[in-house]
């Protein structure tokens, strides 16, 4: 019996996991469904909107207690947080959902490989590289404006990993996260407030999007951290491009040619490899520190 409960204890974390990144695909199946009435730029202002009010329920922050050190990375943070919504938007509307996903995940691959200096981080560089390779080469058929999307999405999520961590120091919940993704409402109320407004059902819409792209993915995420390690959370998440694909094509009728099944395949891999190699050599460090001359004396 306590077997069991533990076999089915430790399928709970990728469940949860699993959940998430079939939540996040779900709202771009829902944002790439309304194209025909509304642009990418109207449906990622939407989503920050509606997940800055959600986010604002719940935390109710302070601006009147804010600092300047805490204004500036968080106008940064809602910068780079739109422009990776707008982006990624904008790059689904031209390319499969598992492949714009695959792009952007290249962003915290290369980050990862960017902040680390040992030489198995090479393995998950050529992986990644075969696989942009495969998906931006001639004879790829997909057109160069998803790419180039893909491309800046990626550097934006890369980019939000890092101002991510500086505004989470600086706050003790979610309130930096607030006031930033309010920042793309004013240039989404002038560029599409008229369609919008002619159509107010889109509102539904961008919520449903905001629902399931950020409050119930970040809800999931913090479930499944309380279980499981973050190296194992990123393995899992290096999973996203598939679960993408497979959205993709049941949902919206999205085919994945052969090469660009081996390219997402790749950048998986990649993924995975690049957060197991930097978790591996971490459990080391203390171990190593410890088996040095000297290590355990008092410094002089």
């Amino acid at each position: 019996m306590n077997t069991d409960r533990t076999h089915r204890g430790r399928l709970v974390p990728p469940a949860l996991v699993l959940a998430q990144i079939t939540s996040l695909q779900l709202g771009s199946v829902v944002a790439k469904g309304a194209y025909d009435e509304v642009g990418a730029t109207a449906l990622a202002g939407m989503r920050l909107l509606f997940s800055a009010i959600i986010v604002c329920v719940l935390v109710r922050p302070r601006l009147s207690a804010m600092v300047g050190r805490q204004w500036w990375p968080t106008i940064a943070l809602g910068a780079v947080f739109a422009a990776m919504n707008v982006a990624y938007f904008q790059a689904i509307e031209h390319l499969p959902i598992g492949v714009a996903s695959t792009i952007e995940l290249l962003g915290p691959v290369t980050l990862a490989v960017a902040m680390s200096r040992h030489w198995r981080d090479v393995v998950g560089v050529l992986m990644a590289l075969a696989g942009v390779l495969l998906l931006a080469s001639p004879g790829s058929e997909l057109p160069v404006a998803g790419l180039v999307f893909g491309v800046l999405a990626a550097t934006c999520r890369a980019l939000h990993v890092v101002l991510n961590r500086r505004v989470g120091s600086l706050f003790d919940d979610w309130s930096g996260l607030a006031v930033g993704a309010c920042l793309l409402t004013p240039v989404t109320a002038v560029t599409h407030g008229a369609a919008i407004a002619r159509h107010p059902h889109l509102l539904l819409t961008g919520l449903l999007v905001a629902l399931l792209s950020s409050l119930i993915p970040y809800s999931l995420d913090m479930t499944a951290l309380r279980r499981i390690d973050v190296r194992a959370f990123g393995i899992l998440l290096a999973m996203s491009p598939a679960v993408g694909a497979g959205i993709g094509f049941v949902l919206l009728d999205e085919h994945i040619t052969v090469r660009q099944s081996v390219a997402i395949a790749l950048v998986i891999v990649a993924g995975a490899w690049s957060v197991k190699t930097a978790d591996n050599r971490a459990d080391r460090l203390p171990e190593e520190a410890a088996t040095k001359p000297g290590a355990g004396t008092p410094a002089p």
